[in-house]
């Protein structure tokens, strides 16, 4: 079972499955956001914060995950 495919077809995912298909510690990805090499998460409310999986595929593609 690849990583990819336990993401959605469309839609919003949260930091844990974000984790779970790109296993780095959180600090690592918050430095990643910051520095622009991995896609900024979208506010869906004010504590709320999700990843479009068009844009986490695409970056799973571009790293050759």
């Amino acid at each position: 079972m690849s990583k990819q495919s336990i993401l959605p077809e469309a839609g919003f995912i949260r930091l844990p499955t974000v984790l779970a298909v790109f296993p780095v510690s959180k600090t690592t990805l918050w430095e990643m956001i910051k520095k622009g090499t991995f896609p900024k998460p979208v506010k869906l409310g004010p504590r709320i914060s999700a990843w479009p999986v068009e844009a986490i595929r695409a970056f799973l593609e571009a790293v050759g995950h």
